[in-house]
């Protein structure tokens, strides 16, 4: 709050100067296009949402000590060992969140059209932007997971959905906190459905009824729920090739995405 009050004393000392120089009373308005004339440049920049599907790309909600926040995470395929990598600076509980996140997709691998061993020759990168940023917590497990999942079948993550819950072995999604800020983010930056775990049904009660009104909300028991709603097709689907039946064409791919990337 001191800050947002120096803010508005910078802009009214210039609005004042302006009058002085002018030598006449003026009315001043400040919007969103003239306020960068008076605070200099943009400091700070909200997230920026995906405009279409991505493979391996799911948005996730998280809680900081100043409210809600927005996180992308990215899970990319290589010819490998079957080595998992984590990067963006992520935690003990978020490392643990994504390896098991990892085993369930091992323990329903028949049911995504999977190989016993896809694991064998496959290296999978997960990644989490802002790397310069520490990030800890149980509440991005369904996040990791379904980024996994979404590399691994190829199938895009729809880019209007975000989500937030934790993950166990067996795939169940266990309640999470900071439902509130979470949910205040997402809509801030124009998410409009939102996936949260089935027990914090109940944290609803703090969320305005007018940000409920315009929220999709879909509460969920277990993370075949989840890949259900964020994958754009429903799983699993039937005639769609294995990993190892299409691995050339997917180095392929992995190098032209590499290309564009850069």
């Amino acid at each position: 709050m001191r800050n947002l009050s120096r803010e508005v004393a910078n802009v009214c000392r210039k609005i004042a100067r302006k009058v002085v120089a002018e030598g006449k009373n003026i009315e001043v308005e400040v919007t969103n296009t003239n306020v960068n004339d008076y605070l200099g440049v943009l400091k700070y920049r909200d997230f920026l949402a995906e405009k279409k599907n991505e493979i391996g790309l799911t948005t996730g909600l998280a809680w900081t000590e100043v409210g809600g926040q927005v996180l992308s995470t990215e899970a990319m395929l290589m010819q490998g060992k079957g080595r998992l990598t984590l990067t963006g600076k992520l935690g003990d509980v978020m490392q643990e969140s994504a390896q098991a996140g990892m085993s369930y997709v091992r323990s329903r691998a028949h049911l995504f059209n999977l190989p016993k061993d896809f694991y064998r020759h496959l290296d999978i990168h997960v990644h989490v932007p802002e790397g310069a940023i520490p990030k800890d917590g149980p509440s991005a497990g369904i996040t990791l997971c379904t980024s996994i999942v979404s590399a691994l079948t190829r199938i895009p993550v729809r880019c209007d959905i975000c989500m937030t819950g934790e993950i166990t072995l067996r795939g169940k999604v266990l309640p999470i906190g900071g439902v509130k800020e979470k949910l205040l983010a997402a809509h801030r930056l124009g998410f409009r459905t939102v996936i949260l775990p089935k027990d914090n049904e109940k944290d609803l009660a703090e969320i305005p009824p007018e940000i409920q009104a315009q929220m999709s909300i879909h509460f969920v028991e277990n993370m075949d729920e989840v890949l259900q709603i964020a994958l754009e097709h429903p799983l699993p689907i039937p005639g769609h090739p294995p990993v190892a039946d299409v691995e050339p064409k997917f180095v392929t791919d992995v190098a032209q995405d590499s290309e564009l990337t850069n």
